[in-house]
């Protein structure tokens, strides 16, 4: 029983996160691009998506989000309990930004 709801749990957070993705990229696409660590094909494609295909695609059971880093450093950054919290947020975005951009220009 515990497993059925662990793959409904995200099969929720697939159709979230795609629903998500096609405002963001409607909103406004550079933006949604860097924010959710795609390319321009990805994008479009992820745009021209139907009700149907994005239901289809989010009843899988696997997540369709991953974490977009896996540097200690940045995570210590964020986890950081120290008096400048700003800087240190400012620190990791710059990081993962850096990071973003390098994947985006090596696919």
């Amino acid at each position: 029983m515990k497993s059925s709801r662990l793959l409904e749990e995200i099969r929720e957070a697939n159709l979230s996160y795609l629903l998500l993705a096609q405002q963001l990229i409607r909103e406004d696409r550079a933006e949604a691009t860097f924010r959710l660590g795609i390319g321009e094909e990805v994008a479009d494609l992820i745009d021209r998506l139907t009700t149907a295909q994005v239901l289809r695609i989010a009843s899988g059971n696997l997540l369709m989000c991953s974490m977009r880093f896996d540097d200690e450093h940045v995570w210590q950054l964020l986890c950081s309990h120290t008096k400048d919290r700003t800087v240190s947020g400012m620190h990791a975005a710059i990081l993962m930004a850096g990071s973003s951009l390098a994947q985006t220009h090596v696919s």
